[in-house]
């Protein structure tokens, strides 16, 4: 288990960490703003080791004022692990690592919805690095929930009944959102082939700090394996719910140029679709992770 960067009676002060880097803690339990730090640099191993362990300790790291190309978000993103083409969703042209992901008035925000990216995948993902490109002027925040949190705080009955079981995943979405395309079905079945239903724990044991968190989400879990499925209905939105909690929460205010780099394996995210019609364009590199257990 790593030693969190920061000592937990030491919230909201920014702490030196090295020469020039400082990180901001915005609530006791998750998000820090890093200071001092140029994402249009590959960072050498220093730079890159204690923002890792940053990163395991607060779960999700804002970067402001990061006016790079992008080239270097994805070489600064290369750095922590090898990188992810996403299957669906539209990638930057000439870029298939970058993830463009924009909203108008002819295409309202639909992100959300609190969720953990790719748990569709047998090997979700470790993290992602968002670049905001074009902004509303005011609105289309983001939020983070911290899944270890979620977890403690249930009842200890509740944690009886979840602990050891697993839960099924699908790109339900995404299938969906297809057939409206009217994508033929053949066309569907070889997705289906390609990335088949997948079973994951709903209590996730972090593969670099060993805590439980809450693995299930809105977005992509169907059901609890093993469990009546009238139970299964009754209990994910439950679980679900866990991530609106304020106390487990930060909510980022975008500006132009600001990063924010979470750990989705101990995280949810929701993106608030508060702005329409007004733009919001962001860039997303996903670092491929591990297979949950």
């Amino acid at each position: 288990m790593n030693k969190p960067v920061l000592e937990r009676e030491l919230p909201g002060r920014a702490i030196e960490l090295a020469k020039g880097f400082t990180l901001e803690p915005m609530t006791p339990t998750i998000g820090a703003v890093v200071r001092g730090v140029d994402m249009g640099q590959v960072p050498d191993e220093k730079t890159k080791m204690l923002l890792r362990e940053a990163l395991l300790d607060w779960k999700v790291l804002f970067f402001r004022d990061q006016d790079i190309s992008t080239e270097a978000h994805i070489e600064f993103s290369r750095a922590f692990g090898e990188l992810e083409v996403h299957p669906f969703a539209p990638p930057k042209p000439g870029y298939p690592e970058i993830l463009a992901i924009s909203h108008d008035k002819d295409k309202p925000g639909r992100e959300n919805v609190w969720h953990s990216d790719v748990t569709w995948r047998e090997i979700p993902s470790l993290g992602s690095i968002l670049r905001a490109i074009e902004l509303p002027p005011v609105g289309g925040d983001t939020l983070f929930s911290d899944m270890y949190a979620a977890y403690e705080g249930l009842p200890d009955e509740v944690k009886e009944k979840i602990d050891g079981k697993y839960a099924l995943h699908d790109f339900a979405y995404f299938r969906m959102e297809m057939r409206k395309k009217g994508m033929s079905e053949e066309k569907i079945e070889e997705f289906n082939r390609l990335y088949p239903e997948m079973e994951h724990p709903v209590v996730r044991t972090h593969p670099e700090t060993g805590r439980k968190g809450l693995y299930v989400n809105a977005a992509f879990t169907q059901y609890i394996i093993g469990m009546d499925r009238a139970e299964s209905d009754a209990l994910l939105p439950y679980l679900y719910a866990q991530a609106a909690i304020p106390e487990y929460q930060c909510r980022f205010r975008w500006e132009k140029n600001s990063v924010a780099f979470w750990d989705n394996r101990a995280c949810q995210h929701y993106a608030v679709s508060d702005y329409w019609p007004a733009v919001r364009r962001m860039e997303r590199v996903t670092i491929i992770g591990d297979r949950p257990y």
